[in-house]
C-alpha cells in the first residue's frame, strides 16, 4: 500500500469514527443568547460599575481604617444584595483622584461593584439608591458610576 493511499485509509477511518460519536452525543451547546429558563434573554442589558473609596491607600485595616472589610460586606449585604440578588462582582482595586481645592490627588483604596441587570427604570434606581446609602454612611462627596450597554448570555 502506498503512502498516500494509506494516508486517505486513516482519514476515513477517523472521520466515520467522529461521525458515529458524533450521532450518540447530545446537541452540542452554544454560546448563542438564548438564555436560560430561569433568566429569559433581554434585548437591553447594562453593565453599571461602581467605585467605592474605602480608605487611604497604604492605611491599615484596623481601627483607623476609614470603611473596613466587615463594614464593606454589611453594606453589601444591607444595601446591594437585596436590589441585586441575582448576583454582583466585587473587586479590590487603588483609585487616585484630584478634589477641586485639591493640590496632590487622593489615593484611596477602593472597592469596584460591577453589576449586569436589565436596563429597566427601576434597576436604574436602585443602582442610584446604592450610591446614595453609601454617600450618606461615609459622608462621601461621590460614589462614580459607570453604564455601558452590555451583551449578556447565561
Amino acid at each position: 500500500m502506498t503512502k498516500k493511499k494509506m494516508i486517505l485509509m486513516l482519514a476515513a477511518l477517523a472521520a466515520a469514527g467522529l461521525a458515529a460519536r458524533s450521532s450518540d452525543a447530545p446537541a452540542a451547546a452554544t454560546a448563542a443568547m438564548q438564555g436560560d429558563a430561569g433568566r429569559p434573554g433581554s434585548a437591553r442589558w447594562v453593565r453599571s460599575e461602581l467605585y467605592f473609596g474605602v480608605g487611604l491607600a497604604g492605611q491599615p485595616q484596623d481601627g483607623r481604617a476609614r470603611a473596613k472589610e466587615a463594614d464593606w460586606q454589611a453594606f453589601l449585604d444591607r444595601e446591594v444584595t437585596p436590589r441585586f440578588p441575582d448576583g454582583l462582582t466585587v473587586f479590590d482595586a487603588y483609585g487616585q483622584w484630584l478634589a477641586r481645592s485639591g493640590d496632590r490627588p487622593a489615593r484611596l483604596r477602593t472597592k469596584v461593584l460591577v453589576i449586569l441587570h436589565e436596563d429597566t427604570p427601576e434597576k436604574r434606581a436602585a443602582v442610584d439608591a446604592i450610591r446614595l446609602a453609601w454617600k450618606a454612611q461615609w459622608h462621601d462627596q461621590s460614589v462614580l458610576l459607570v453604564n455601558e450597554a452590555a451583551d449578556v448570555s447565561f
